[in-house]
């Protein structure tokens, strides 16, 4: 689970950390300005920080998916599908675009189920997942949005497979390229100051456990 992006501070890139962990690489960018005597990402950082471990544990569980063989691509795809599908339901369940007006733009259901049919792939079986919380809404946000800061690498890896189906097959990796989708999403965590931290960090805690729950059946 990755995608492309570095947030921007007061103006500028933030640089940005790539570590690798197996055979995925996780673009990790860090913001260190403040905005009106605290932390630009205060948030943010809380919920980096309360999942780590579980980002750690799903990237070591994603890297055993072989993006440059069809069968380990497809299998990406389908544990990604398995857990993207039910968590953007209960994103609009909980009118997710009241939050974020752009909603219809940032949904990649439709780009992963087309992903899906091209390479004759049947929908998963979906996780369960629980109703959110407005607040929950920006919990689950933070792991998708987060989750488009490595899809460039990604890409990359599918673009050396010797199969050209992978590569006809990228909508969902590739959505959203050149748009600012992560940084409008700091930014809202950063002004919005009326979030119950313990629900968002529950949610995006639910997000990833859905995730290493689909790549699991996958």
């Amino acid at each position: 689970m990755r995608a492309a992006g570095v947030p921007s501070v007061a103006g500028r890139a933030a640089p940005a950390a790539t570590c690798v962990l197996g055979n995925f690489m996780l673009a990790v960018a860090s913001d260190v300005s403040t905005q009106v005597g605290r932390s630009f990402s205060g948030l943010r950082e809380r919920l980096r920080d309360a999942t780590s471990a579980a980002h750690r544990d799903l990237d070591a569980q994603l890297s055993a998916f072989d993006l440059t063989e069809l069968s380990g691509y497809r299998r990406f795809l389908q544990a990604s599908a398995g857990a993207l599908l039910p968590l953007e339901t209960a994103l609009v369940e909980a009118r997710v675009s009241a939050v974020f007006p752009d909603w219809p733009e940032r949904s990649r259901s439709a780009a992963i189920l087309a992903d899906l049919e091209r390479l004759g792939s049947a929908v998963p079986r979906l996780v369960s997942v629980p109703p959110l919380t407005r607040s929950g809404v920006v919990g689950t946000m933070y792991v998708l949005e987060g989750s488009r800061l490595g899809a460039k690498f990604l890409l990359k890896m599918v673009a050396d497979s010797a199969d050209p189906r992978p590569c006809e097959a990228v909508a969902y990796l590739s959505h959203g390229t050149g748009r600012r989708f992560w940084q409008s999403f700091l930014a809202k965590l950063a002004t919005d100051e009326r979030w119950d931290e313990d629900e968002a960090i529950e949610a995006a805690r639910i997000t990833f456990a859905a995730f290493e729950q689909a790549a699991d059946r996958a």
